[in-house]
């Protein structure tokens, strides 16, 4: 996997003091994600499971208010009143991100989006250099024609960053992705809106202490690496039931409220 460049590490935290927290909780999530499996010990995802199975522990609600919900928002799929929200700070040229993208997304949209329960919302998070901001601006411009999703599997294929990210192949993966307009396509990845776009996400991925890729918040909590569908799942549930238990108390309140002042009128 490439190395960061510097500037991944050298922008500050930009949403309070506990965002600290999270930052350190995304690298610790990361390194577990990464790193060997203990053959003495539990598996790393084991581990993962652990630090995620209170409902309540790490979340912050800083980090969930970054949930954009903009239903003019090309670049995410899931209706915008879900309960829960995931983001997802990826770069095309990670591998990690490339397994996440193959192997546990598309598993989460057919158990969560389909049903309402997730919105998934992507923010291009271009580390690697020239070709990772290149293939950022090149998304982005495929979701201005409605195929930033389609553009998305294009890019994250077996093998598709092994054969680079020119701008010949970037055109050749936005015909794959089924873009109609080549010209406008290219017009738009060179132009001052795409670069606009990808540096307002990144500099939000930078602002939450994001060093690696992918970097993923469900609903203000952060998770690290390409974690096994288990462990995503794990955290959506709880969210969802949280989020649940959440609107059933405010509706439980309302409806005593209405009945104590229905009392106090007779």
């Amino acid at each position: 996997m490439p190395t960061p460049t510097t500037s991944s590490f050298r922008k500050p935290l930009l949403y309070g003091t506990g965002v600290v927290l999270a930052a350190a909780l995304l690298g610790l999530v990361s390194y577990r994600a990464t790193a060997p499996a203990d053959r003495s010990g539990p598996s790393s995802s084991a581990s993962v499971a652990d630090v995620t199975a209170d409902p309540d522990a790490g979340v912050f609600p800083e980090l969930a208010r970054l949930a954009r919900r903009d239903p003019a928002d090309r670049l995410a799929q899931g209706p915008v009143d879900a309960p829960v929200v995931l983001i997802e700070y990826a770069d095309f040229k990670c591998g990690y991100c490339g397994k996440f993208a193959r192997d546990t997304e598309p598993a989460l949209v057919k158990k969560y989006v389909d049903n309402g329960t997730l919105r998934i919302e992507w923010r291009n998070f271009p580390i690697f250099g020239a070709e990772s901001e290149a293939v950022a601006r090149a998304a982005w411009a495929a979701g201005q024609q409605g195929r930033f999703w389609q553009f998305h599997a294009a890019a994250y294929t077996e093998g598709a960053k092994e054969k680079g990210f020119g701008k010949d192949r970037l055109k050749a993966l936005a015909k794959e992705a089924g873009v109609r307009d080549l010209g406008r396509f290219v017009r738009d990845a060179d132009g001052a809106a795409a670069s606009a776009a990808v540096s307002k996400d990144q500099e939000e991925g930078y602002g939450i202490g994001a060093s690696s890729t992918p970097s993923f918040l469900i609903n203000g909590r952060p998770l690290a690496g390409a974690q096994p569908v288990e462990v995503f799942e794990q955290v959506i549930q709880a969210a969802a039931d949280k989020a649940a238990d959440t609107k059933d108390a405010k509706g439980e309140s309302g409806t005593k409220g209405s009945g104590d002042s229905g009392g106090a009128d007779k």
